[in-house]
């Protein structure tokens, strides 16, 4: 059961953080989805694992591949992106279930670092 619950997360963090750039500064905070009451207590590992496994689902459709193939980039990408979080982005995190505007924009900086796609 938690881990339907989390892999339905998964998702909701994948989609939320890997979002279009252009679409996210065009929309705003408006656009995103509702509060994910899921991520209330994660710790800042267990948020590495969402955004790991959002980035193997959305990265590998976007490469046309394997979830392994992009193993370890996502790996990179989720490592560098919660080990760069501010405690406050990390709380934010926690609050609404994805990446505040400023988590987000580190996000996108390891995206390329990692060698990855950006959606």
């Amino acid at each position: 059961m938690i881990t339907r619950r989390v892999g339905a997360a998964f998702w909701a963090v994948g989609l939320s953080m890997l979002a279009s750039q252009g679409a996210l500064a065009a929309a705003g905070t408006s656009a995103l989805p509702p509060p994910d009451p899921t991520a209330k207590n994660l710790t800042p590992y267990m948020i590495q694992l969402r955004a790991f496994d959002a980035c193997l689902v959305t990265q590998s459709r976007l490469m046309n591949t394997t979830r392994e193939a992009v193993h370890s980039p996502c790996s990179c990408y989720a490592k560098g992106t919660v080990n760069s979080m501010t405690k406050d982005e990390i709380q934010a995190f926690r609050e609404t279930g994805y990446f505040n505007d400023s988590a987000r924009a580190k996000g996108y900086e390891f995206i390329d670092r990692c060698k990855l796609q950006r959606p």
